[in-house]
């Protein structure tokens, strides 16, 4: 017993003593985020369905309007071929991909499609496409060449992803480094030969972390580009996505309207928010997206008369906003998924509150996006149960925000001086001023919005 005694002894003497640990904080995000995504708002566009065309030269006449409407990035739905087997509907899933270096020739011609960035890119606009890396149309020719690049049932069969019901497509294995390979050169194909600025990655989080962040690492070595992962999930920020889905964002909203609870639900996604994922990673709110609900509707009627204040709570919270298309323009239901069902276009009662939250947000700096904008400080009042108010940025540059998010009359008065300054109505350019003692007066799920003067 004692010789043991004696050897530890002796190890623990002859062990080096540990370096001195470091205690600065290591960046969470470490891409670099292109200026241009400072202030940046996404416009979502589904080709089939943009136009009565369906087309990308259909859709390019739209530009021009897009680029006034103040949006940056606009998205593009899957552009490649569809494939045939077990197609769902008439035309079939975009998501369900052939050709991966390809575009569909029911959108346009790969000429077409050149002059659609090419426009975009002159109006000042950025494209980014929908990539789909986690399975392949059934009959993409890969799974003749490369079958092994394919998970396989327990019968040896291909197979769809476990536990979907997206019986047409095929799983694919990134345990394959082949794999990896050309599903990475197939991203940088598109950015390099077509000049497009960066990709919405479908369900990424089914695909390995370390996938993505080869793929942003090789991509950025063409141009610095811009990456939104459609998952919710705080390390996808580290080497790979500059933006992800606020899921929690829509559900905690949906949830208010729906049941008229009050501010709870969406002060703590804000919460979450400030305390568990990085300032750098931008976050993207949205109340309408092609798949956005839990329920069966359109953006309008899930939200009824909260959904006003969800989108300007989108835009002047913290995150990185998204328009559908066809939400400037009223659009009264969710687009058929895998048939043609065009947006039928005309003025709508929200295309001028999207370019004046546009606008404010470019305008003023707090509001930018991830660590190029500032935090959110809550302001409380005598109604924190249904309001949610707050500022953001530093004093002289403030916006200061006040949500009625109930379906309930409020008289809101504020016990501090965290937005104490001179301000004017961002939406209507009135003169405001608060220095203690004012009442602010909102109708069910009113809001206001004041941009501070110097």
């Amino acid at each position: 017993m004692r010789r043991g005694l004696a050897m530890i002894a002796a190890a623990l003497v002859a062990t080096p003593a540990l370096a001195d640990p470091d205690y600065t904080p290591r960046a969470e995000v470490e891409i670099t985020n292109a200026d241009w995504t400072r202030d940046a708002v996404l416009y979502q566009l589904n080709t089939r369905q943009f136009t009565a065309e369906g087309t990308f030269a259909a859709a390019r006449k739209h530009l021009p309007r897009l680029a006034d409407m103040g949006v940056d990035i606009i998205w593009l739905m899957p552009i490649h071929p569809i494939g045939d087997l077990h197609r769902k509907g008439t035309l079939g899933s975009p998501y369900a991909v052939r050709d991966y270096r390809a575009v569909n020739p029911e959108l346009g011609s790969e000429a077409e499609f050149r002059a659609f960035v090419d426009e975009a890119h002159r109006l000042g606009l950025k494209v980014i496409l929908d990539w789909v890396a986690n399975h392949s149309a059934f009959d993409n020719p890969l799974t003749q060449t490369h079958p092994e690049w394919y998970t396989r049932s327990p019968e040896g069969a291909l197979m769809s992803p476990v536990g979907t019901d997206w019986s047409d497509v095929a799983d694919f294995d990134f345990s394959q480094p082949a794999l990896r390979q050309y599903m990475t050169e197939s991203l940088t194909y598109w950015v390099r030969e077509f000049g497009i600025d960066g990709y919405r990655a479908d369900m990424a989080g089914y695909v390995p972390i370390d996938f993505w962040e080869t793929a942003r690492a090789e991509l950025d070595k063409v141009k610095p580009v811009f990456m939104l992962a459609e998952w919710e999930q705080r390390d996808l920020h580290a080497r790979a996505f500059d933006a992800t889905y606020a899921w929690k964002w829509k559900e905690a909203m949906q949830r208010i309207a729906g049941n008229g609870s009050g501010a709870s639900a969406i002060r703590s996604y804000y919460a979450e928010q400030a305390e568990s994922w990085p300032q750098a990673g931008m976050r993207m709110t949205y109340t309408d997206n092609h798949d956005q609900n839990s329920w069966d509707g359109v953006a309008a009627e899930i939200y009824g008369p909260a959904y006003e204040a969800a989108i300007a709570l989108s835009f002047v919270g913290s995150g990185l906003p998204l328009i559908y298309n066809g939400q400037e323009a009223d659009l009264d239901r969710q687009l058929a998924f895998f048939d043609k069902d065009p947006i039928r276009w005309g003025p709508g009662r929200y295309d001028g509150l999207f370019r004046r939250l546009i606008a404010l947000k470019t305008q003023a700096r707090a509001l930018h996006n991830g660590r190029f904008g500032a935090g959110m400080i809550e302001v409380p009042s005598n109604a924190t149960a249904d309001v949610f108010a707050f500022t953001r940025g530093d004093a002289g540059e403030r916006v200061f925000a006040v949500f009625n998010l109930s379906p309930r009359v409020q008289a809101v008065q504020f016990d501090h001086a965290r937005h104490h300054g001179r301000y004017v109505d961002a939406l209507s350019g009135e003169a405001a001023a608060f220095a203690g003692g004012e009442t602010i007066n909102l109708a069910p799920w009113g809001y206001r919005i004041f941009s501070e003067t110097k």
